[in-house]
């Protein structure tokens, strides 16, 4: 099933869902004469107004993500939570403070039981009733997502077979990929044999491939770590056999269903409804900077002009989320086409190309402003891992390892690698702030992104910026 398909079915489901538990309530207080004399359009738009505040409930806890393979029961029960504290929070917004305390609580107020149940019963027997549906299609071959196993020994043989009595896992098998280019795959009328470890960019490009499942024999442990590499900055999954959980301790949790267990390698840390906070906060801060203090960013923008020929803007390729290309926006610091006779290098501490206005810009990190259009456009977020060029990106891919890894966010105005190391002048340099980078992925929290903002701000304040 497409994404954007399964999505319009999951918010048309909510949407007739969450009207119908309305209608019931209402209808049941009706009945015990606690609901009378209320206009139909008042009542309408109570609805709306309620509908729209599980909306955005169910999408801060990722209940619209894309489903595959996902047990019903852990989605059910994810539900009910969501719903109970929907429940819970309109229960503390309608709450009548001094008259619910002093008085025993009303019939009317203790109705809203009832409402907790229509809830539960609608939402999640329309969900469950789509879910079944989705997972009859996935075994008649609907929505399947294409699938490479790594690996060609006997681990790799018996993975595919399991793979093939579940169709429901949504798993299309298009080949496998040996480890070794020497080494014969067994049963090759089973399945293709598409290369090797070498060729795995390429393949996954070509098949567009959404799934890497990893069935490594033991002594092939070692090989898990370029795998992982190899598989950076692509838009994948990566699940691997429960034996070799050890190699990456830390990084990975269970995903099981039918019995069927499987590991997910380097997860998404971050709740989704973390996401959706961190994704609303980027904006807002970004239309009211931009907004508020236009005049001042015109008048800057006017210093650059005056003070070199040029544009006030300077715009440049970098590496964003996934390895996707994007250009972003910086206020010119430097000499108009400084690295025309250079070619593509880091800036110096005391740097000849930068203008007399850069400068002073440099300092409180005024130049990034403009990157809040890349956030606007979602290129960008405010906290995360620098965005580099894709010259540099090739080159440290292939000198530093899991250099890849921080392409799984979206690049940042400023991060924890940030404000914890200097400025890029050397590949020590990128070393070191790449740890800082790993150690952001594996913590990323919306507290977090609040304590590197504040040292951000700090770091400004004290004209530190470089």
């Amino acid at each position: 099933m497409p994404r954007n398909i399964e999505r319009f079915l999951l918010f048309s489901s909510d949407l007739l869902a969450i009207h119908l538990a309305i209608l019931i309530w209402v209808l049941l207080r009706e009945k015990l004469g606690f609901l009378t004399g209320v206009p139909a359009s008042d009542l309408a738009l109570i609805s709306a107004i309620i509908y729209i505040f599980w909306l955005l409930l169910f999408i801060f806890f990722g209940l619209y993500r894309s489903w595959y393979a996902q047990s019903r029961f852990d989605e059910f029960v994810t539900l009910i939570k969501t719903i109970s504290l929907g429940i819970f929070i309109i229960f503390l917004v309608t709450l009548d403070l001094p008259g619910d305390v002093e008085n025993p609580m009303p019939m009317s107020r203790a109705l809203i039981v009832t409402y907790w149940l229509a809830m539960c019963l609608t939402v999640c027997t329309g969900r469950m009733t789509l879910r079944t549906i989705q997972r009859k299609l996935l075994e008649k071959g609907v929505g399947v997502r294409n699938t490479l196993i790594v690996g060609n020994g006997s681990k790799a043989m018996e993975l595919y077979d399991r793979v093939q009595d579940y169709p429901a896992l949504g798993y299309r098998v298009v080949g496998m990929v040996s480890v070794e280019p020497e080494r014969p795959t067994p049963h090759e009328s089973k399945i293709s044999n598409l290369g090797d470890l070498s060729e795995l960019d390429s393949l996954m490009h070509k098949h567009e491939v959404e799934e890497v499942l990893i069935a490594l024999e033991h002594n092939e442990r070692q090989r898990v770590i370029d795998i992982i590499g190899s598989c950076n900055g692509h838009s994948v999954n990566l699940k691997i056999v429960p034996d070799l959980y050890d190699i990456v301790v830390g990084q990975a949790k269970t995903n099981q269903i039918y019995g069927f267990p499987l590991i997910e390698i380097l997860p998404e840390l971050m709740p989704a409804w973390e996401r959706r906070i961190k994704r609303s906060f980027d904006v807002f801060v970004s239309l009211v900077v931009l907004l508020l203090f236009s005049p001042i960013w015109l008048v800057m923008a006017i210093a650059i002009k005056l003070d070199s020929k040029g544009p006030a803007l300077y715009r440049q390729d970098r590496v964003g989320r996934n390895g996707r290309n994007f250009r972003i926006r910086k206020f010119r610091s430097m000499l108009h086409d400084a690295e025309s006779m250079t070619g593509p290098v880091w800036a110096d501490r005391d740097d000849p190309r930068i203008t007399r206005v850069g400068r002073i810009l440099r300092k409180p990190r005024l130049d990034e402003i403009p990157q809040l259009i890349n956030i606007l456009k979602g290129d960008m977020s405010l906290v995360g891992p620098r965005p580099e060029r894709p010259y540099f990106v090739e080159k440290l891919k292939k000198e530093v390892p899991y250099y890849g890894r921080r392409l799984r966010v979206r690049p940042g105005i400023t991060g924890w690698a940030q404000i914890k190391h200097v400025y890029d002048q050397s590949l020590d340099d990128v070393r070191k702030k790449l740890q800082y980078d790993l150690f952001y992925l594996a913590n990323m929290s919306l507290k977090m992104d609040l304590k590197i903002i504040l040292n951000t701000i700090y770091t400004v304040l004290r004209g530190k910026g470089r």
